[in-house]
């Protein structure tokens, strides 16, 4: 048998925002289909018309755009196995339903919901199956010419798989190897409901696979116990030998505790779970995003990658072309990966600090208009340029070496608001300004600032040129005082740097402050 191009899909609901574990599912669909040189297929699966929400396709393909995670067709990227969208294919499905019922591989079952509901009642742990199928209304236990009647009186109904009880179903998995299921705890699953003309996902995802030449399904674990039924209905459509493998990934686990992953566990420890934000058309509830948050995709695609995935080697920092090269399903764990956020702002942070100081203006940017601060563009640059490389690694006032663990630009806020916001108190249990603002400090400021004074171009070379002369005269070392009056604390750039940043009428404003409050 000629070996088929690999094809994989990534297929969500529209029912609401992309959780960040369906973005790891797409994400090794795309590096599986890329390692193979095969085709990533973006299919929308909206055969729940209940729970359809409007942006909600939007939301999805605009947070593939962000997260650099390219299809090959599907819906909005064209290509020859369209339509893409389930909704607009229901006459393929009607066409298949039709060769299941015409080869008794399903049946017509008109029971309500208030009937399904009593047999519920009457037998515990009840279930469509070879067994109970037959005390209900449907096609097997009824007439043709009642079927006929009641359908042509539009009698609502749906068609149910008729599985045969009693055989070993084997699940052939990448990942888990084989999985073997008996029919017998199997029920005959609704594959098409009359009410609004749709197949159920069970259906319409085996249709589609097949039509669109699928080669591998990856997928969760979650859906793991509906395989069985797949490979029964490949079977039944006389489709076994173009079925596709099967790779079921592990559950990604709360951080804390035992479980999924879910958005409470983000709202309660403070990260997204979402890639983008997203405001909830029907409450206007507002869920915070990795994008807004300040996470880059790239740190985003390399965190989600090692999330139940080892490429075998040390390596941590990949691009996108490497995960490719070493992605391998047999690697994959069979149990699930605990979501650790705080290594999620690890890989931010790496990536953050590689990336050109025009990268960072951006977010610096919307972290300034928060704080209510205007500033240009030329400003933003310099404060960037400035601190980007200080605030990672620096020495404090008493010598010590230091690290900040800057993992967003937001977190320069903190240690950049001394360039927009004079200081209005001093803390003087502070110990960087107890050992460097003594009771002769005052005076020398003082000195200090009869120079500054005199100075007319505020660069970096003319203080140079005016206040190390007088340094070396006097033999006062201002540097340290001059931090405190200029920034309040023991932070901060070269001072000269810092004091041009500001201009002379501002440091002199300062200073003038500082002397007067400190003493």
């Amino acid at each position: 048998m000629t070996e088929r191009k690999v094809r994989v899909r990534f297929a969500p609901s529209p029912t609401g925002p992309l959780h960040i574990g369906g973005v790891r599912t797409a994400l090794y669909n795309y590096l599986f289909a890329k390692q193979h040189g095969g085709d990533f297929i973006f299919r929308i699966e909206d055969t729940d018309s209940t729970r359809f929400v409007p942006g909600a396709e939007e939301y999805i393909i605009e947070s593939f755009n962000w997260l650099g995670i390219k299809f090959d067709e599907g819906v909005s990227f064209g290509g020859n196995h369209g339509p893409y969208r389930q909704s607009e294919r229901r006459d393929i499905y009607r066409e298949y339903v039709k060769i299941l019922l015409d080869n008794d591989k399903a049946y017509i079952a008109f029971d309500t919901p208030e009937e399904l509901d009593a047999k519920r009642t009457e037998i515990e742990n009840f279930q469509y199956d070879a067994k109970t199928r037959g005390m209900m209304r449907n096609s097997l236990t009824m007439s043709k010419d009642d079927v006929d009647s009641l359908i042509t009186a539009d009698t609502p109904y749906v068609v149910r798989f008729k599985i045969e009880p009693g055989r070993d179903v084997v699940v052939d998995d990448l990942i888990r190897g084989e999985v073997t299921i008996n029919s017998s705890i199997l029920d005959d699953k609704v594959l098409y409901k009359s009410a609004d003309d749709l197949p159920t996902y069970h259906l319409a995802n085996i249709v589609d696979d097949h039509l669109m030449e699928v080669t591998h399904v990856i997928r969760g674990e979650e859906w793991l116990p509906s395989a069985p039924l797949h490979v029964l209905l490949y079977e039944a459509f006389g489709w076994a030998d173009t079925m596709p493998r099967f790779a079921h990934l592990p559950l990604l686990l709360k951080p804390i505790g035992n479980g999924k992953l879910s958005k409470r566990d983000g709202d309660k420890l403070g990260f997204p779970v979402f890639p983008l934000e997203w405001h909830d058309p029907k409450t206007g509830a507002i869920s915070s995003g990795y994008r807004e948050k300040g996470y880059l995709p790239q740190a985003v695609i390399n965190f989600l990658a090692l999330l139940g995935w080892n490429p075998g080697n040390d390596q941590e920092m990949m691009t996108l072309d490497e995960m490719v090269q070493f992605f391998d399903l047999s690697k994959c764990s069979k149990n699930g990966a605990k979501f650790d956020y705080v290594k999620a702002a690890w890989f931010n942070h790496q990536y953050l600090i590689q990336q050109p100081d025009s990268a960072w203006i951006p977010a610096f940017d919307a972290v300034l208009k928060e704080a209510g601060i205007e500033a240009t563009a030329e400003q933003e640059a310099e404060v960037v340029r400035m601190m980007k490389l200080k605030v990672i690694e620096y020495v404090d006032g008493l010598g010590n070496k230091k690290k900040r663990n800057i993992s967003f630009a937001s977190d320069l806020w903190p240690l950049t608001k001394f360039f927009f916001v004079a200081p209005t108190e001093f803390d003087c249990e502070d110990k960087f300004i107890k050992k460097n603002w003594k009771e002769t400090t005052a005076d020398e400021m003082k000195q200090m600032l009869a120079v500054i004074k005199t100075i007319e171009d505020f660069s970096v070379e003319s203080q140079k040129a005016a206040i190390d002369p007088w340094t070396e005269s006097t033999g006062i070392k201002p540097w340290n005082a001059w931090r405190v009056a200029l920034v309040g604390a023991g932070q901060g750039p070269d001072m000269y740097e810092l004091a041009a940043f500001l201009g002379k009428e501002e440091v002199i404003k300062r200073m003038e402050f500082a002397i007067q409050t400190l003493g």
